[in-house]
């Protein structure tokens, strides 16, 4: 979880991109690290396997304040898209802070979507994290395609929410990055439901990429206020 620098007077704060192999998640990581002042970044570091790349850099967003007098550094991680470098998955995800699933919106990668959403539940559980607790934003990326799923479809198989077990949550919340949308809510069998945040995007473009940023960011600032 998040380190204190009281040398640097910095809170530092790891977020991981979560997905499938080939889904958005390197794109997004350049993307962000691009339009960044690079004197509030450090160095992009990449880490080659044979057909799969972990990028993470950090930086020190200038407009988000402080924090009890501290500064919040972010350090952003991929994680390898393929099933078979697991091990490193499960690494990468110690010690995180937040995370953002970036799922590929092409009809005929619902299944590796599916997959890597399960591996992700599957090794978060096995350090004792409880991804329903912790900041977690769902990206729709490639929705720019001619074969990209409707948003219904992706919500319904990707996000279809968990049940809400405290009493005093139990009420409409409204969705503070979607206006007009609750993020709990009743489900037609009257059982209260909370669904992750989720933004729909274009990752080669950069469209949505610093949406869900600044989402998940805040998420995170808020567990740490």
């Amino acid at each position: 979880m998040s380190m204190i620098n009281y040398a640097s007077r910095e809170i530092n704060c790891k977020i991981v991109y979560y997905g499938p192999g080939l889904g958005g998640k390197t794109t997004n990581l350049e993307h962000v690290y691009g339009k960044v002042k690079p004197d509030t970044r450090g160095k992009l570091i990449s880490l080659a396997t044979e057909t799969e790349r972990t990028l993470f850099f950090d930086f020190l967003p200038v407009d988000l304040g402080t924090i009890r007098g501290f500064k919040t550094r972010f350090h952003l991680y991929t994680v390898p898209g393929q099933v078979y470098y697991n091990a490193s998955r499960k690494l990468i995800l110690k010690g995180v802070d937040g995370i953002v699933f970036v799922a590929d919106s092409q009809v005929e990668r619902m299944e590796a979507n599916l997959e890597a959403m399960q591996n992700l539940y599957d090794n978060m559980a096995e350090y004792g994290y409880d991804l329903t607790k912790m900041p977690f934003v769902i990206q729709y990326n490639k929705r720019d395609l001619p074969n990209a799923a409707p948003l219904e479809e992706l919500q319904a198989t990707l996000n279809p929410g968990w049940e809400v077990q405290e009493p005093e949550r139990q009420k409409v919340t409204p969705n503070q990055f979607r206006p007009g949308e609750n993020i709990i809510e009743q489900n037609a069998e009257g059982v209260w439901v909370e669904r992750a945040h989720f933004f729909e995007a274009v990752a080669v473009t950069g469209d949505g990429v610093f949406d869900t940023l600044k989402a998940v960011s805040k998420l995170v600032l808020k567990t740490l206020a």
